[in-house]
């Protein structure tokens, strides 16, 4: 006669659950404590080991990518293009030369041929010992999401480091009081050093499925 296996334990049982349950509130819990781990465990040591206490952004938006966009680039309005950095430079190039940044120039910035919507960019600390022109600079800006431009020009105004940036697909920077002419160290989250592509696409979809819920994500 058989002995009566003695019950589980809970956290046997839990442990069962998420790695080897195959119901549906299963995969739920295993996508809630993916979540958990990434929120309060891998990203604050990331931020500790890169500086910043922002480590990773998606982008969310298409100022930086180098083909057109409902038909326009640089602002002006375009049926057909293919993109290339020399397509781009001949469309684009006039307003960086016009700041003094050369095509020669601009080939040797990170991220010269800029990303897209869906990417995601890794952060690094950034203070203006670090911090250059044609640097991808992640700041503060008019909106609840942050900016990820190119920094444009730096410069100086009675001993405070300033910075002005610039989408590459926009036609000019933004302005206003919190736009991107005069950003100060203290609306700097980092600078871009490492792109990962399409990533950022899981927080897009997932913003824009809770939208009709009313529900606002920010960050």
């Amino acid at each position: 006669m058989k002995r009566n296996q003695e019950p589980q334990s809970l956290p046997k049982r839990l442990w069962h659950f998420i790695w080897n349950d195959d119901s549906i509130w299963s995969w739920l819990a295993n996508i809630i404590v993916a979540f958990l781990l990434i929120r309060f465990i891998i990203y604050p040591v990331l931020g500790v080991l890169l500086g910043t206490s922002f480590p990773i952004v998606a982008v969310i938006s298409e100022s930086m990518e180098h083909g057109i966009h409902d038909n326009v680039l640089c602002g002006e309005y375009r049926e057909q293009f293919h993109e290339s950095f020399d397509n781009y430079w001949d469309f684009c190039g006039n307003w960086y030369e016009a700041k003094g940044i050369s095509r020669t120039e601009f080939q040797r910035f990170p991220f010269r041929n800029g990303f897209n919507k869906g990417d995601v960019i890794i952060l690094w600390r950034a203070n203006d010992r670090n911090l250059d022109v044609g640097d991808v600079l992640v700041f503060q800006g008019n909106r609840p999401q942050p900016i990820i431009h190119r920094i444009v020009k730096s410069y100086t105004d009675e001993g405070e480091q300033f910075y002005q940036t610039k989408g590459d697909h926009n036609k000019e920077m933004l302005t206003g009081s919190y736009g991107e002419t005069r950003i100060d160290q203290e609306r700097i989250f980092g600078k871009g050093i490492l792109r990962i592509p399409y990533l950022g696409w899981i927080k897009i979809i997932f913003v824009d499925a809770v939208k009709p819920f009313g529900i606002n994500i920010q960050r």
